[in-house]
């Protein structure tokens, strides 16, 4: 068990090691951020912000030497780095879990292998593997194997030509083509597992994207994202029996298709989840405490949602004058959001916006979840956000 006030390593300095540095602090940990951007929003608040490459030996022999364990915030970090560290402390989670995570091969083959529910797929490494594919994936969605996020290494392809175009479009790089399937609704479970396999799950929620980007967040979600009680049960059973299958120790989130009143697992990320936000808001736990616990192996907490929560996303566009990424860069107006009763504000300190860039977010909570989510919904529109 690692008390404070040792020191933590967080491999990443975005908004969601950002969070994780704020929930150490409250807990008594000091923590050292490795992230190459001098502007990094964990950096930021960390006790020293390391700048360098996730490659770099000295930064990782510094980060091995000082800190009593480590763990990340993306799943992007090489797993060599990960498997470096493991040579001097702690780390979670392994990087043999971050390896299926964050390459969609391995991901879909882990998800085929296991007996998990998964749509169909196809694995393209050649032209020729996209003549080859059954004609039955199409229409489908082309995605690049790794360093795909929010909607970006993705290509919808009706037909294979199209398919052809899309995988010479992204200069042959390993792909899965994955079958559109018809969604009823998306879901994630956030969850926590320790290295004794005990496992803590929030609620299930309820997402909507928006342009490949999570947009709202419901929790928990509405009785009519399922069909019944037992497929929302079974989420969170699946999510269990993935991240006993990996090994997992940290905090994981698992998003979901429903699809006909089916659950397909959609992807794995092996850190904390944009659809777990609202858990500082209004759990008695947030995801990211329980990452702190699972990492320095204290009792998981058992949490327990206290209030209906919707989270909404703020995306770089609303800092531009049309709200769509174009005329003049201001400030959003945020009197509007504050006026809210019940509305938390988060903002990450990113140094500039940018269109589809995470800025930040708001959560509304309450003890009403049909008038939680009207409020959300009309603080959403207030701030500029505007469907297409």
């Amino acid at each position: 068990m690692i008390l404070p006030p040792a020191t933590l390593g967080m491999l990443g300095g975005g908004q969601l090691g950002r969070f994780f540095v704020s929930a150490a602090h409250e807990m008594g940990y000091k923590v050292w951020v490795l992230d190459p951007d001098p502007h990094s929003p964990a950096g930021l608040v960390a006790d020293r912000h390391l700048v360098a490459a996730y490659d770099d030996y000295v930064a990782l022999d510094s980060l091995g030497n000082e800190c009593a364990a480590v763990t990340t915030e993306f799943e992007n970090v090489p797993a060599d780095t990960l498997d470096y560290l493991t040579k001097f402390i702690p780390v979670h989670p392994a990087a043999s879990a971050v390896a299926v995570c964050q390459n969609r091969i391995a991901e879909k083959t882990f998800l085929a292998d296991n007996g998990l529910p998964h749509g169909p797929f196809a694995v393209v490494r050649s032209e020729d593997d996209v003549r080859a594919a059954n004609a039955g994936l199409f229409p489908a969605i082309l995605k690049v194997a790794r360093f795909g996020y929010d909607g970006k290494g993705q290509a919808r392809v009706a037909d294979r030509d199209e398919a052809l175009a899309a995988f010479q479009h992204f200069k042959g790089e390993p792909c899965v083509l994955e079958k559109m399937l018809a969604l009823d609704y998306e879901v994630s479970v956030v969850l926590a597992r320790d290295e004794a396999g005990n496992v803590r799950a929030f609620p299930t929620g309820e997402n909507r994207h928006r342009n490949g980007i999570l947009d709202v967040t419901i929790a928990p979600a509405r009785a009519s994202a399922f069909p019944s009680e037992g497929t929302q049960l079974s989420a969170q059973e699946i999510a269990e029996r993935i991240a006993g299958k990996l090994g997992y120790v940290g905090t994981l989130g698992v998003e979901f298709f429903v699809c006909r009143g089916e659950l397909v697992v959609n992807e794995m990320a092996p850190r904390p989840h944009n659809s777990g936000h609202h858990t500082i808001d209004a759990c008695d736990a947030s995801q990211y405490e329980q990452q702190v616990r699972a990492l320095c192996g204290l009792p998981l907490a058992t949490p327990r949602q206290h209030s209906a929560a919707v989270m909404v996303n703020l995306l770089g566009e609303l800092w531009y004058e049309d709200g769509k990424g174009h005329g003049a860069y201001r400030e959003p107006d945020w009197s509007v959001l504050h006026a809210v009763p019940g509305l938390r504000l988060h903002l990450y300190g990113k140094h500039h916006a940018r269109p589809g860039r995470k800025m930040g977010h708001f959560v509304v909570i309450g003890d009403d979840a049909a008038v939680v989510l009207e409020r959300a919904l009309a603080a959403r529109a207030a701030i500029g956000i505007r469907d297409e």
